[in-house]
């Protein structure tokens, strides 16, 4: 198991050149294709319970394709700044082995009782670019995320963008993430949302309800 910490900033299409040109930025991004599918059982039991699982695929220009599957839990968030537990590993297509994935025995034995009744709920695909930006004595992931989240729900479709920047503490203090953020912001307007991807695609999942 590993806590997630991030700090997640919305930034409109039309700064994305500006940021781009940032000197933190300079050299050339890793660039990734992800393509994800959020699953649950037919009545939500597990957004109920905070809990989603993901499984994604990745398009890597160095690493080719694989496929990972995701487990991660509520945690706090606030101003953007977001720590969670998650869990993630190389996995076979529509297999939920999730009493090998998570180390939570309890929370484990949940989601293996669920594992027979997931169905997909809505998908999320974008381009990631990423750079990892050492911070004093930290590291940060900075990863660019433009794309959209699908929903195919009783005949209806509805998506909304995606444009986002996340930034994941890889090592060091959290306070690098919010230094990181201010030099970001000198040239860039970025905005600190706690909306996650999963909360905003269940948003437009209960929005086709009707």
């Amino acid at each position: 198991m590993a806590t997630e910490t991030e700090l997640k900033l919305r930034i409109d299409p039309e700064h994305i050149d500006t940021l781009l040109k940032h000197p933190l930025l300079s050299l050339a991004p890793r660039r990734q294709h992800l393509y994800n599918t959020y699953f649950d059982t037919t009545d939500l039991a597990l957004s109920r319970q905070k809990v989603a699982v993901r499984e994604r695929r990745v398009d890597d220009r160095q690493l080719g394709e694989l496929t990972l599957l995701t487990v991660k839990t509520a945690g706090n968030s606030s101003g953007g700044l977001s720590q969670r537990r998650e869990w993630e590993a190389p996995s076979q297509a529509g297999v939920f082995d999730f009493e090998r994935l998570v180390d939570d025995a309890s929370l484990a034995k949940t989601l293996a009782g669920f594992a027979v009744q997931l169905v997909p709920v809505f998908t999320t695909d974008f381009e990631r670019l990423s750079w990892r930006v050492p911070v004093a004595n930290s590291e940060v992931e900075v990863a660019l995320d433009r794309g959209a989240i699908l929903v195919n729900r009783n005949g209806r479709q509805a998506s909304v963008p995606i444009c986002e920047l996340e930034l994941e503490l890889k090592s060091g203090d959290i306070d690098a993430l919010n230094d990181l953020a201010a030099q970001l912001r000198a040239t860039t307007p970025l905005t600190p949302t706690d909306d996650s991807k999963a909360a905003r695609g269940y948003q437009l999942f209960h929005s086709l309800a009707q």
